[in-house]
């Protein structure tokens, strides 16, 4: 695991608004799931974090974060943002939607900002490590310091 040199829009955004953050490339491996790319990172699985980006029965989208360790359990997270139901968006919907492709989703710079909630077990953790914004990269940064580009909520959401 290296540092990254490379920056993406991700980190650009968070450098624009002066929030700190550790930067991480893994483009040398072969890490494709979250359990992974937490390998790769050596890291402990619940911290490192997904993005699922989910569509409610209103077609309300709604992005979630939860540990690549863990599940996002549907009903939990339908509750959470007061939906009867809420099922995961297509792969192909994914790119024209939030602007980044399967595998590189990250909750900062999607094309429109959606109601996210992050998992509960995040707050365990003084940072979380998430998606870059691209395969192979992932960002690491307080929850404080995502709440200033960020709207989310903190809700029991995974199983």
């Amino acid at each position: 695991m290296k540092q990254s040199t490379e920056k993406t829009n991700v980190m650009r955004i968070l450098d624009q608004k002066k929030i700190k953050y550790e930067s991480y490339c893994y483009t040398n491996t072969d890490a494709i799931s979250g359990l992974e790319v937490a390998e790769a990172l050596n890291q402990d699985p619940n911290h490192v974090f997904k993005t699922l980006v989910t569509v409610g029965n209103s077609k309300n989208n709604y992005v979630f974060l939860v540990p690549v360790s863990k599940e996002l359990n549907l009903k939990k997270a339908a509750k959470a943002v007061n939906e009867k139901s809420i099922e995961m968006i297509k792969s192909k919907d994914l790119l024209p939607l939030t602007g980044y492709i399967h595998g590189g989703c990250s909750p900062i710079g999607m094309k429109k900002q959606f109601k996210t909630v992050i998992d509960i077990s995040a707050t365990n953790f003084d940072t979380i490590i998430f998606s870059g914004g691209k395969i192979g990269y992932q960002v690491e940064t307080s929850l404080d310091d995502l709440k200033k580009i960020l709207r989310f909520e903190l809700e029991d959401i995974s199983d």
